[in-house]
């Protein structure tokens, strides 16, 4: 911008301007923020006594600073999974999420033996560090202490840094500190089914519980669905297993647990 059109849009006069420019002149706030407003930068920029931000960095914080706090929340977590020191390992690196009943132990296992590396269940893993089965975390503990040894497993996980397939627990995107650290160092897959299916899977695979009162369950089930469906669309790839056998939707999640970015449906 020349100092005429500066002056112009300012309302301070060329000859002010350039003894500003030479370092002569005493400036108040008010014809700071005049000239700031002209030139469409914060007033601090005109003060900076360090070296120069580039101008990609000065017009991407200007974008910051308009967004809303949860906006500026998720601006947060794509920067980090786009340009994290993880970035590389990440793809490498597949956790699926889904409520129990998802598929996640049967496809995890057979995606993870095609891939030729580990398979794990974060909840195995949780009970290894705590030396008691789920329920018994529960029952003594809380749900506090299992979402603090959830955390711990994670990050023991992460810490191999080595490619993996992880199945996760069905609650563990409720947990916002450490759902975005799954995000921020693992591709992650949401494996989506209707709620029948989810119950289906569940009574075959020898829980008879849900069946004790199953209108209630199936009402808890769509509820909880609801209520975290949000959270699980914040996944990399959507895969709906539903009315779908395991081979078939073992093919979709190879396809959509390939190094492509961005969200992907399989449907």
């Amino acid at each position: 911008m020349s100092r005429k059109i500066l002056s112009r849009d300012s309302g301070v006069s060329e000859r002010y301007l350039a003894s500003l420019e030479a370092g002569r002149g005493n400036v108040s706030i008010l014809l700071l923020k005049q000239i700031a407003q002209a030139m469409n930068v914060a007033v601090e920029e005109l003060t900076r006594s360090t070296p120069e931000v580039p101008t990609e960095l000065a017009l991407i914080e200007q974008w910051l600073a308009r967004l809303s706090p949860g906006e500026a929340r998720r601006a947060l977590r794509w920067l980090r999974r786009e340009f994290g020191i993880a970035a590389p390992a990440r793809m490498q690196r597949i956790a699926l999420i889904g409520l129990r009943g998802a598929g996640k132990t049967t496809l995890g296992s057979k995606l993870a033996h095609k891939r030729g590396v580990p398979f794990v269940e974060l909840d195995h893993e949780i009970e290894l560090a705590a030396g008691a089965p789920l329920a018994e975390i529960f029952l003594l503990y809380g749900q506090a202490a299992y979402r603090r040894y959830e955390r711990r497993s994670l990050e023991a996980l992460l810490a191999r840094a080595e490619p993996m397939v992880i199945a996760t627990g069905g609650g563990l995107v409720s947990e916002p500190e450490t759902f975005d650290l799954l995000l921020s160092t693992c591709f992650v897959v949401w494996l989506k089914a209707q709620p029948e299916e989810h119950m289906a899977r569940v009574v075959a695979q020898g829980d008879q519980r849900p069946m004790a009162g199953s209108r209630e369950a199936m009402d808890d089930l769509k509820r909880i669905l609801g209520v975290r469906d949000e959270l699980y669309r914040r996944a990399d790839a959507i895969v709906d297993t539903s009315g779908r056998s395991v081979e078939q939707s073992l093919r979709l999640l190879e396809r959509a647990s390939g190094p492509a970015r961005g969200l992907k449906r399989s449907r």
